[in-house]
């Protein structure tokens, strides 16, 4: 049984500042549980063009507001609590934050830890 919390993870190498938050990763890769678990704030006012080349991710918002947009269809999707999203074909697309936002996320593959988003002109490449 793992047993983990946030308070746990506060300044180790499983709290990761990637940009534009803070990605607090619970379940890793070296977990051995086939998919890693993330709590993820993402700052309000804040704008992060990514894509995961190499996972596929699902966010579920319990705090915030903000929007994701799709950059290959330009879908605009609002995301406040209760409302999920996911990346089932790698999309490109850009999360912004109105309010600050807290998502737990999961990716498949798993986290190996130390992956961190390249926010500017690029965009992430997990």
């Amino acid at each position: 049984m793992i047993i983990k919390s946030i308070d746990s993870l506060s300044n180790t190498d499983r709290d990761v500042a990637w940009g534009n938050g803070q990605s607090r990763r619970l379940l890793l890769e070296s977990d051995r549980m086939g998919y890693s678990l993330t709590d993820t704030i993402v700052e309000a006012g804040t704008s992060s063009l990514l894509e995961y080349r190499n996972h596929l991710e699902a966010c579920y918002c319990i705090e915030g507001e903000g929007e994701v947009i799709d950059q290959v269809t330009g879908a605009v999707h609002r995301i406040t609590p209760g409302t999920m999203y996911a990346l089932d074909n790698h999309e490109k697309h850009v999360l912004k934050a109105d309010k600050t936002m807290r998502l737990v996320c999961v990716f498949n593959p798993p986290l190996q830890g130390p992956e961190r988003h390249s926010l500017g002109a690029e965009s992430s490449a997990y």
